[in-house]
């Protein structure tokens, strides 16, 4: 028996109806980033990059302040995304946090996930993990974007999986020297590709000596490096005008890499004395110009 026309237009109605409003649920769901780094790719070609070694002895990395670059990087990329979190993924003996890898796992919207060092210091089951990561995230819809800083070949099938399920996988990479440091197929394989120069790492790559400080400098204390964050706040405020910082809150705990940079020069020049290496104390700084800036708002 044939349906009644008017119902059946009416069921089509209805219908459209639905479609209609999940639609506009859909349009309403941000889309969500998040970050994954391969600290073992990250140490290397920066090293070589900035300091011309990959021997992690040999030069600092302030972890701290180039996660900040690397979010304020993506935050600009995504425009329209917010980020999920930071994956940060390194090796250690006995997956054992090191002390430095535990400062790294403290810091806020970072995820530290640890593979194996085998005798020769090489990594173990990192590749795994974050196949294991952005694949569950894509599967579960629980990131629309991936920003992958690596360059094995292994990272291949991390990719493809990842984009079995709907996630775009922008692949960023360390300027080399000389050559390529990204496998090719790894290159092919990807959504998008992105290369950060000297300029960029330089800031949060310093090669090590015997002493982080100036010749008879006493380490000022945390509280002290707090203050003086304030005190850069305040004269920033006087000089560079209200409309200027305020565009710095709604990134709070992060600073842009350039401003972070100008902080830790002013504030060395105050205090007498490096900072470069000292996670605690870069961060006693961020903490004290942030504190200012949001008193003033």
């Amino acid at each position: 028996m044939n349906d009644d026309p008017a119902a059946l237009h009416a069921r089509i109605d209805r219908t459209n109806e639905l479609l209609q409003r999940m639609l506009a649920e859909v349009a309403k769901t941000p889309s969500t980033h998040a970050i994954f780094v391969d600290a073992g790719y990250l140490y290397a070609a920066a090293g070589r990059l900035v300091a011309g070694t990959e021997d992690r002895r040999a030069f600092d990395l302030d972890a701290e302040g180039l996660i900040d670059a690397l979010i304020d990087k993506a935050r600009t990329i995504f425009a329209d995304s917010r980020l999920l979190r930071v994956y940060w993924y390194d090796g250690a003996r006995r997956r054992i946090h090191t002390a430095e890898q535990q400062t790294i796992a403290e810091l806020p919207d970072v995820k530290v996930r640890l593979g194996n060092l085998n005798a020769n210091n090489q990594q173990k089951g990192v590749d795994s993990l974050i196949r294991s990561d952005l694949e569950s995230l894509a599967r579960h819809r629980a990131i629309s974007d991936a920003a992958l800083l690596g360059g094995d070949e292994d990272l291949v099938s991390a990719v493809e999986a990842a984009q079995g399920y709907g996630a775009r996988v922008h692949l960023w990479g360390i300027e080399a020297p000389e050559g390529r440091n990204q496998a090719e197929p790894l290159l092919w394989e990807v959504d998008s590709q992105r290369t950060f120069d000297l300029d960029f790492f330089k800031p949060y790559v310093s090669r090590r000596t015997a002493a982080v400080h100036e010749p008879g400098a006493a380490r000022p204390g945390r509280e002290d490096v707090r203050f003086v964050g304030a005190q850069i706040a305040a004269k920033w405020l006087a000089a560079r005008g209200r409309d200027t910082l305020v565009e710095l809150l709604p990134g709070h705990p992060y600073l842009p890499g350039s401003v972070d940079q100008d902080l830790l020069v002013e504030a060395e020049g105050l205090l007498q004395y490096s900072l470069r290496g000292q996670a605690d104390l870069r961060r006693a700084l961020r903490d004290g110009f942030w504190e200012h800036l949001r008193t003033q708002y």
